[in-house]
């Protein structure tokens, strides 16, 4: 027979258990529907904070929100900003069907200096002169960097939790340059503006 004491903690395991139940019928699953590497590999924001890429945005790192109103904005360099208002319901799964549409950008010819970014974590996301670029793991490895223009530019990689790495590189045509940083763990809050909060 169950002591007192025993079959209080068990009662507060099943209270904790059928807490738990509850809070997975409250919540809400977000997922996206891509149709093409621009799309699969653009950053996501909901509500203001940079929450990753969309294709990797599933498993571990399914975006789970409270029910409610919630803006997203999904961006991608030399696109024009896809944004969405979505109302999620308790329980249920919504699906953001993603459209993005390329914006006019100047001629790239000029771009013939090349930058490499190796970083951890690779899914922090890159921001040239500003401007998200990409995310780390799109500029590491073989075949893959970022054209730019010869001069300074100013290079950012950021990552809610992390303290965000900041540089300026001197970009000569036809240089090659690479940067190399693994960002240090902090408060969400000190991943920056930029990250927060993308300019339009």
């Amino acid at each position: 027979m169950l002591g007192h004491r025993n079959l209080f903690s068990l009662l507060a395991v099943i209270a904790l258990v059928g807490l738990v139940h509850a809070e997975d019928r409250v919540q809400s699953e977000l997922k996206f529907v891509a149709h093409n590497k621009a799309e699969k590999t653009a950053g996501v924001w909901v509500d203001g904070q940079y929450v990753g890429f969309v294709k990797e945005l599933t498993g571990d790192k399914k975006i789970v929100l409270l029910p409610g109103k919630h803006d997203v904005l999904v961006r991608q360099a030399w696109y024009k900003d896809y944004a969405e208002q979505v109302i999620l319901e308790p329980g249920k799964t919504s699906l953001i069907n993603i459209s993005l549409v390329r914006d006019q950008h100047p001629n790239t010819s000029a771009a013939t200096g090349e930058l490499k970014i190796s970083a951890t974590p690779t899914r922090a996301a890159v921001f040239v002169d500003n401007q998200f670029a990409g995310h780390v793991d799109e500029f590491d490895g073989a075949g893959k960097a970022m054209l730019l223009t010869p001069g300074r530019h100013s290079v950012r990689v950021a990552l809610p939790g992390y303290l965000p790495f900041e540089t300026v590189v001197e970009v000569r045509a036809h240089q090659k340059v690479k940067l190399q940083t693994d960002l240090v763990k902090g408060s969400i809050t000190e991943a920056g503006t930029l990250v927060n909060q993308p300019d339009k």
